[in-house]
Formats: structure tokens, C-alpha cells, sequence
């Protein structure tokens, strides 16, 4: 497969470092919103709920996708390759793991919750659906967020990289 040159590299690099900070951003939003942001009556629980599907629907899955385009075309197109370290791998975990969450689990439980706060109010608080719903994305929200943030510092930090050996100056899997 052929390679971009470094020019090439470096707008890659621009636009994977931009979807991550929507897709990490957007998701620590809404933790901070889902944790620490009370409504007081019906209305206000229906703005937050329609504010965190936003923020999901124009930040987080523009990001996520982004993510998943550029690092398959930093895969394809320049020297990391696929799995030349452990630590692409595990990113490469960590993005599928969190577009396929997202997209079957997370998405369709934050999507459930605007329409229910609008049609009940603060009686949604009561709706078990509401509850279950409410419950997973408190969870799960909080994890997903969580293993992105640990994508950022393995990509940062890059650990189990390839190490020369000790005598012969091979490269092992440390």
C-alpha cells in the first residue's frame, strides 16, 4: 500500500487530534452534565436531556466516526500500520469497542430519555424505562469516557513499544 509523506501526515494528524477532542470532549460533557447537572422541574430535565442528544448527535458521533476514518487511514496509509505495537491495538479496541457501544447501547438509551422527560416531566424520574435508561448511561456513559481518556494517554505515552533486546539488538514485544 502506498504512503502519504509527511505533509500528509501531519493534516492526518490535525484532523485525528480534532475528532478525538470532539469525541472525548463531548463525552465528558455529558458525564459532567448526566452526574452534576439537576433540573428542578419538567421543562429543565427535558432542556438537559435535549442538550446532552445534541451535544451526542453534532459532537460525539461526528467525532467518533472521524476517529474511526483517520485511524484507519493512518493504518493504511503511513509506517504504524495496524498492529506494530500493542498500543495500536489497543486503540484500535477502544475506538471499535466505543463506535459499537454507542451506537447499539448508548445512543439508543440517551435517545429514549428526551421524549419521556418532555411527554412526563419530573415524573420521568418514576418512568422505568426512564430509570433503567438513566441508570446505564451513569454507568456505562462514565466507562466509555474512561477508556477513551485511557486511549489519549497510550497515545501519548505509548507504551509496550517494540524494545531492542538486551544483546543482540533484536526487537521484542516488552
Amino acid at each position: 500500500m502506498p504512503k502519504i509523506g509527511p505533509g500528509g501526515q501531519k493534516w492526518l494528524k490535525i484532523a485525528h487530534i480534532l475528532f478525538a477532542c470532539m469525541w472525548v470532549g463531548g463525552g465528558l460533557t455529558l458525564t459532567i452534565m448526566i452526574w452534576w447537572v439537576a433540573a428542578s422541574d419538567g421543562m429543565e430535565l427535558y432542556g438537559k436531556l435535549a442538550a446532552m442528544k445534541l451535544v451526542d448527535d453534532a459532537v460525539i458521533i461526528p467525532g467518533a466516526n472521524g476517529m474511526l476514518l483517520t485511524g484507519l487511514l493512518y493504518s493504511l496509509f503511513t509506517r504504524w500500520g495496524w498492529f506494530k505495537h500493542r498500543w495500536i491495538a489497543v486503540k484500535w479496541c477502544i475506538n471499535l469497542y466505543g463506535v459499537l457501544f454507542g451506537t447499539f447501547f448508548l445512543g439508543p438509551w440517551l435517545n429514549a430519555l428526551p421524549p419521556i422527560a418532555r411527554e412526563e416531566g419530573m415524573a420521568a424520574l418514576l418512568n422505568p424505562v426512564y430509570a433503567h435508561n438513566h441508570k446505564m448511561l451513569l454507568f456505562w456513559g462514565t466507562f466509555q469516557v474512561s477508556t477513551l481518556v485511557f486511549g489519549l494517554f497510550i497515545t501519548v505515552l505509548k507504551p509496550w513499544k517494540k524494545k531492542p533486546g538486551p544483546a543482540s539488538g533484536t526487537a521484542s514485544a516488552a
